[in-house]
């Protein structure tokens, strides 16, 4: 005589059961998230992509019997206009030279700022945050006078130590600078609440170990604090590269593109094709090269992140 076991098919049942609830509850959480992401960012970067496709221009905002498949032709005539490939280089020039110099800065602030031996920190906390939520435009009036050349602060501290006088806004070669000092003065303090955030999760067994094998102030920020804030700062930084690849308002505000349109980003060009010269067509297919340049970029971010992080 031989004994079978009893299938036990009803708890396989239940908890097939509770994971399709499961399930169902994950979606009820996140669809408000994935319909606002799919009004608000995959809806206009579909609608960007058909309008770059035609010829859509203040004739066609007033009859849109006027408006005409055109193809490709917005994104040819794109590559050969070099105003286009300016605003390129002067993007590229501002995020290669933005991104470092932000991430530096916050990082160096959040670092002093969490140290316990500095006093009033919370104070120095928002004094450094503070440039982040005031107004763009009057913290850029205010650096307009701060940059003047004969009456700028900055000047009058190079005079002091005997260096002439530049002239921040009015040449070529020091327009991109001067507007850089600016945008890091005005966004440190972001980024800079981030890594502090980050690194008040850091043990301090771990600082203490390095300390008692030998290793110095600089050692412990390389071997300790750098793996530690890994993740988040490939975060600052694919925010920081979105963020200098959408540069408007500065030198909007500041120099309106000059001098010699040495600053004139993509973003720029882009708003002066569409709400200038109303080539609506033209300045979408410029929104969706802008678009495609950002994901490249962040997906480069990411495979050289998981490169490293295998590496380890």
């Amino acid at each position: 005589m031989t004994l079978t076991a009893p299938v036990p098919t009803t708890p396989i049942r239940r908890t097939q059961a509770g994971r399709t609830r499961r399930e169902r509850a994950a979606w009820g959480f996140i669809a408000p998230a994935m319909i606002a992401i799919g009004l608000f960012f995959a809806l206009p970067v579909i609608a960007a992509l058909l309008l770059s496709l035609t010829d859509f221009d203040i004739y066609a905002l007033a009859d849109l019997g006027n408006l005409r498949f055109v193809g490709a032709q917005n994104y040819e005539r794109l590559l050969t206009n070099p105003l286009f490939w300016g605003a390129m280089r002067n993007t590229l020039w501002f995020s290669v030279l933005g991104v470092p110099l932000s991430i530096a800065a916050s990082l160096l602030a959040a670092v002093i700022l969490n140290d316990r031996m500095v006093k009033w920190r919370p104070i120095w906390r928002v004094m450094f945050f503070a440039p982040y939520v005031t107004t763009l435009v009057a913290t850029a009036v205010v650096w307009r006078y701060l940059l003047h050349t004969r009456y700028g602060v900055i000047n009058w501290a190079l005079d002091g130590v005997g260096l002439p006088a530049v002239d921040w806004l009015g040449q070529p070669s020091t327009s991109i600078p001067a507007i850089l000092m600016f945008v890091v003065w005005k966004i440190f303090g972001y980024n800079m609440l981030i890594f502090l955030a980050v690194l008040q999760t850091v043990p301090d067994d771990l600082y203490e170990a390095a300390k008692i094998d030998g290793a110095g102030p600089w050692g412990r920020f390389r071997h300790v604090t750098l793996p530690a804030i890994g993740p988040t700062m490939l975060l600052v930084s694919i925010i920081s590269v979105a963020g200098f690849f959408q540069l408007f308002a500065e030198p909007y505000v500041m120099t309106q593109g000059g001098p010699a349109q040495s600053t004139v980003t993509v973003l720029y060009f882009m708003y002066e094709e569409g709400f200038k010269w109303w080539n609506l067509g033209s300045a979408s297919a410029v929104a969706f090269v802008l678009f495609l340049c950002i994901l490249a970029v962040t997906l480069v971010q990411l495979a050289v992140a998981r490169r490293m992080e295998r590496g380890r």
